[in-house]
C-alpha cells in the first residue's frame, strides 16, 4: 500500500498534476492518508471552498491512519535522529509503522529514514 504525503494531495487538486489523481480514485489500491494530512492541506487561513471540497472528498476515498501512541513514539525517535517538521516526523512514522512506500514530491526531506521506501510520483 501506499501512503500519500500532504504535498502530493495538494498537487492532486492542480489541474497541471492531473495525472496524480489515479492515486487518489484507484479503487482497486486506495491510498493512505496520515490524519495530519488534515491539517496540512485544510489548515490554511484562506482555502477556498472549492479547495476545501476537493480535499474532504480525496480525504473520504482514502484509508485515514491516526496518530496513536505508536506513531508518536516512532515520530519522536526520527525526530531525535533528523531534523525535520512534526508533520513529516508523523507521516513517515505512519509509513514505516504500515511498512507502506511513502509518495511525496519532497524525497529529500525522506530519504535518509532507515527502512522508508520513497517514491517521488511527480518527474
Amino acid at each position: 500500500m501506499i501512503l500519500l504525503d500532504s504535498n502530493i494531495l495538494i498537487y492532486c487538486y492542480q489541474e497541471r498534476y492531473g495525472s496524480l489523481r489515479d492515486f487518489l480514485f484507484d479503487a482497486d489500491n486506495i491510498p493512505g492518508i496520515s490524519s495530519i494530512t488534515i491539517l496540512e492541506v485544510l489548515g490554511f487561513l484562506n482555502i477556498s471552498k472549492e479547495e476545501e471540497i476537493y480535499y474532504n472528498t480525496a480525504l473520504t476515498l482514502s484509508h485515514l491512519f491516526g496518530i496513536d501512541d505508536k506513531v508518536i513514539e516512532i515520530a519522536t525517535l526520527l525526530k531525535q535522529k533528523k531534523k525535520m517538521s512534526i508533520g513529516d516526523s508523523l507521516i513517515a512514522a505512519t509509513a514505516l509503522l504500515f511498512s507502506f512506500t511513502l509518495y511525496t514530491r519532497n524525497t529529500t526531506d525522506f530519504n535518509q529514514i532507515e527502512g522508508l521506501k520513497v517514491i517521488n510520483p511527480i518527474k
